[in-house]
C-alpha cells in the first residue's frame, strides 16, 4: 500500500479509477468546496471516507497534505498502458533526483499530451508518493516506463521510426527543428544534464537561448518550453 497527500493527488486517485483506493482521510473540520468534491467522488466509488483529527492525519500523510490523503494500492501508482496522449510523443527522463522536479517534470508532460515517460530506474528518483503530490494528480494520467538502459531504449525507438533529440544547453533552438511525427525528447538530470552515452544516441540537440544572467532553467521549465513548441507545431501539421 502507498499513501498519497494532498487535494488534487487525492481527486485524482479517485476519479482514475476508485478501485485501487482502499480509503481517504480528511481533516476533522474541514469544509467547503473541496471537501465536498472528494466526499462526491468516494460516494460514487463506495470509498471509505475517515474523518480524523489533524494530528493522525499529518502522522498519516508524513508531510504537506492540504487536509485530505488517502491510502491506495501501490500498482495503482503507476499508471496503465491506457493513459490519453500521443503515442508519437515520448519523453526519457534520467538521473533526476529530486522527486518534487520528477513531479514537476511529469505535471509538464502530461500538460502537453505527451504518451509516455521512460524513467531510467538506476540514478533516478522512484515514482514515490512525493513525485506524485507534486506532479499535482498529474502522475495518475500518464504512463511511466522504467528502463535500465537509456542508449538501450533510445535504440528500440529508433527503429521503430522515432527521431532522437537531448535537450541541453548550447543546442538548437526548438523552433528551428522539426519535433513533429515520432519525437522522443530526453532529459537529464539536476547535476550534470544527460549521460555521455545518451548524449551519443541523440540525432540532434535542442536548447533554450538565454538572454538574461542565469545560465539555465530548471530542467521541468526547460522540457516545458520545447514541449510546447512540439505541441505547437503539430498542431500547425494537423
Amino acid at each position: 500500500m502507498e499513501r498519497v497527500s494532498g487535494f488534487h493527488p487525492v481527486r485524482e486517485a479517485l476519479r482514475r479509477g476508485a478501485a485501487g483506493v482502499r480509503r481517504v482521510l480528511v481533516e476533522r473540520g474541514r469544509r467547503g468546496q473541496r471537501r465536498r468534491e472528494i466526499e462526491e467522488l468516494c460516494a460514487g466509488a463506495g470509498v471509505r471516507l475517515e474523518e480524523v483529527d489533524a494530528g493522525t492525519l499529518a502522522r498519516f500523510a508524513r508531510g504537506v497534505h492540504n487536509g485530505f490523503a488517502a491510502e491506495v494500492e501501490a500498482a495503482d501508482l503507476t499508471p496503465a498502458a491506457t493513459r490519453s496522449g500521443d503515442p508519437e510523443l515520448v519523453v526519457l527522463a534520467e538521473d533526476v533526483q529530486d522527486p518534487r522536479n520528477l513531479g514537476a517534470l511529469l505535471r509538464v508532460c502530461e500538460g502537453t499530451g505527451v504518451g509516455r515517460v521512460l524513467l531510467r530506474e538506476h540514478g533516478s528518483s522512484p515514482l514515490s508518493e512525493a513525485a506524485v503530490k507534486a506532479s499535482a494528480g498529474a502522475a495518475a494520467w500518464i504512463e511511466v516506463e522504467p528502463i535500465g538502459s537509456s542508449a538501450q531504449a533510445l535504440e528500440r525507438l529508433r527503429e521503430e521510426g522515432y527521431w532522437i533529440y537531448g535537450l541541453a544547453g548550447g543546442g538548437e533552438a526548438p523552433w528551428e527543428i522539426d519535433l513533429t511525427g515520432k519525437v522522443v525528447l530526453c532529459v537529464g538530470g539536476e547535476q550534470e544534464g544527460l549521460r555521455r552515452l545518451t548524449r551519443e544516441s541523440c540525432d540532434r540537440l535542442v536548447g533554450l537561448p538565454m538572454r538574461g544572467r542565469v545560465e539555465s532553467l530548471n530542467l521541468a521549465t526547460a522540457a516545458a518550453a520545447v514541449l510546447y513548441e512540439a505541441v505547437r507545431q503539430r498542431t500547425a501539421r494537423g
